[in-house]
């Protein structure tokens, strides 16, 4: 199992190309909550998410073989910004898939930094599955979501969390395929083991809870609008990590993550998208067991479209 010597050293590669993110105290949502409230942005990231430090910390761990392959992946948006600004950076093709109606801002972005972008299928999953066998087809290199070296990437900035603000009580984390969640974890349980770490799920998404709670890698319907975490199965790899360290895992509904992400509007002055407004959603829902403590929401996010906006703010 990966080690939070794995993730220190992940930031030699991540920290030639990217700086740490800000970790802000908010004094309006500290009185929401009743709670004193840390936000990691990592909205702030050149890609608009969190993500990119896994595709920088992959792309440096590649060999020269497997650069020249090329690499595969798919994506509902920020994983793949984050292959595709790594792949630049590092003279890769990129080849990503994603499901139809895809975020188009998102996917401009893609093709932007030099990926070729495909859709198919009506999902996340959809995507990947078709993509692999490309990869295969193609002798690239596929990446899953949940690959060691993402995970290690993305677990950089809970290291920046604890060295600012090794007090914390609490940290929520939105889940997806759960790399940032992991990360999160194995930093936090192997340096202080009374931090705990909350994961937040849609209910509309909720088949990496429902494997977490019952211990067995299941599937399920995907009904979710917030595309960051909309998932339908569960991955072996981050379930396992998960299971060891994980100590809750809260469904919020996508309503509440839409209001949460307009209260975080307001008080942040940040844009952030559905998936980023998730842990504070899962915060606001257990409020009245957070008094007195110190938590941390992670803004994954901040890749909202203007029609996506709009929508939310105005209806």
């Amino acid at each position: 199992m990966l080690s939070i010597d794995d993730i220190r050293a992940a930031q030699i590669n991540v920290y030639k190309h990217l700086k740490p993110t800000p970790l802000y105290h908010y004094t309006g949502l500290s009185e929401l909550l009743g709670t004193d409230v840390w936000v990691k942005h990592e909205n702030h990231q050149p890609v608009g998410a969190f993500k990119v430090r896994g595709g920088i910390n992959l792309a440096a761990s590649l060999t020269d073989e497997e650069k020249k392959r090329g690499l595969y992946t798919a994506s509902s948006g920020n994983h793949g910004q984050s292959i595709a600004y790594a792949s630049r950076a590092f003279g890769i093709t990129a080849t990503i898939a994603v499901p139809e109606g895809a975020n188009p801002e998102k996917v401009a972005l893609m093709k932007g930094m030099g990926a070729e972008v495909l859709f198919h299928g009506e999902d996340f999953d959809s995507a990947r599955e078709w993509v692999e066998e490309l990869a295969k087809e193609k002798n690239g290199k596929f990446v899953s979501p949940t690959d060691d070296e993402l995970i290690c990437g993305v677990g950089t900035y809970a290291l920046e969390i604890l060295e600012e603000l090794p007090d914390v009580n609490k940290i929520f984390v939105p889940v997806g395929a759960g790399s940032g969640v992991c990360g999160t974890c194995i930093v936090a349980k192997n340096t202080d083991s009374d931090i705990r770490v909350i994961g937040v799920q849609s209910t509309e998404a909720p088949t990496m809870q429902r494997s977490w709670k019952s211990g067995e890698l299941l599937s399920g319907e995907m009904n979710t609008t917030v595309e960051g975490i909309a998932t339908r199965v569960a991955f072996e790899s981050t379930q396992e990590i998960m299971r060891k360290y994980l100590d809750d895992f809260l469904l919020v509904s996508d309503e509440s993550i839409y209001k949460a992400l307009n209260l975080l509007i307001e008080h942040t002055h940040n844009l952030v998208e559905g998936a980023g407004a998730a842990a504070f959603a899962g915060a606001l829902s257990v409020k009245e067991t957070l008094k007195g403590q110190k938590i941390v929401v992670i803004m994954s996010g901040g890749n909202i479209s203007t029609g996506q906006l709009s929508s939310i703010l105005y209806g």
